[in-house]
């Protein structure tokens, strides 16, 4: 939506993100909600570390209208991503400051407190008013996950089935989304899971230390190799020696 047609439904200058609320003061669900939004956010982070073309954020308000920053009626998706944007830090996700950018995607992780909402109210407002192209429903405390497809010819969410290993692919970011273990993950479509940072440092830890046992063992070989190879020659000279005196001309 453009600065231009928000302009048309309320005439006053649109405030930024530093004029609009950021927190309602309500946390989380459960530890467990935050330990997925994290690991959802810093995953994807650190597997597109180089990248400067998106946003990942979590448990922020996404701002779309005027009417509704009057209203106070805010809107706090767990976890969402925006492409073709600029990787900067964010206190909220205000769309008529994001040239009109919406989340190419969004992750509601549910509860019983939410569950209603974010199947009802807000799953509406997502296809029709922001046309988010796909939306994910998981169920952090039972491990059930849910996929949706926007149909932009009824601006209605279409659901999609996991293929036979539980992936549901996400057309908007070439990943998939997964459950293993209880706890939902990106995966490639290679079948890899994205891993966290610290999942990525013990495995470069865990390669660090196979290397360099494997250069200790190829050093203890080498080392083998040339004692082996000392005593060969120390053999041969012996043997030379041996035969040199044996074929001394008698005196």
């Amino acid at each position: 939506m453009t600065i231009a047609a928000l302009r048309r439904l309320d005439p006053e200058p649109p405030p930024g993100a530093d004029e609009l609320p950021c927190d309602d003061g309500e946390p989380m669900e459960t530890e467990r909600h935050l330990r997925q939004m994290v690991l959802l956010i810093q995953s994807l982070e650190d597997a597109w570390r180089d990248r400067q073309d998106y946003y990942v954020g979590g448990n922020m308000f996404l701002y779309y209208s005027l009417v509704q920053t009057k209203q106070n009626d805010f809107r706090g998706p767990d976890v969402f991503v925006v492409l073709d944007t600029v990787r900067r830090e964010r206190k909220s996700w205000v769309v008529w400051a994001e040239d009109g950018r919406v989340p190419n995607l969004i992750i509601e992780l549910l509860s019983e407190k939410t569950e209603a909402v974010d199947r009802g109210e807000k799953m509406k407002i997502y296809g029709s008013v922001l046309r988010v192209p796909e939306y994910f429903l998981f169920d952090p405390l039972v491990g059930t996950l849910e996929g949706y497809r926007l149909d932009l010819g009824t601006a209605t969410y279409v659901r999609l089935e996991p293929d036979p290993l539980g992936r549901i692919p996400t057309q908007q970011l070439g990943l998939g989304l997964v459950v293993v273990d209880g706890w939902l993950r990106w995966i490639t479509p290679q079948g890899d899971l994205l891993p966290t940072p610290v999942e990525r440092a013990d495995a470069n830890a865990r390669l660090a230390a196979e290397n360099a046992r494997l250069a200790a063992e190829n050093a203890r070989l080498a080392a083998e190799e040339a004692r082996q190879a000392a005593e060969q020659a120390e053999r041969v000279r012996e043997l030379e020696a041996r035969l040199a005196e044996y074929e001394k001309p008698a005196r």
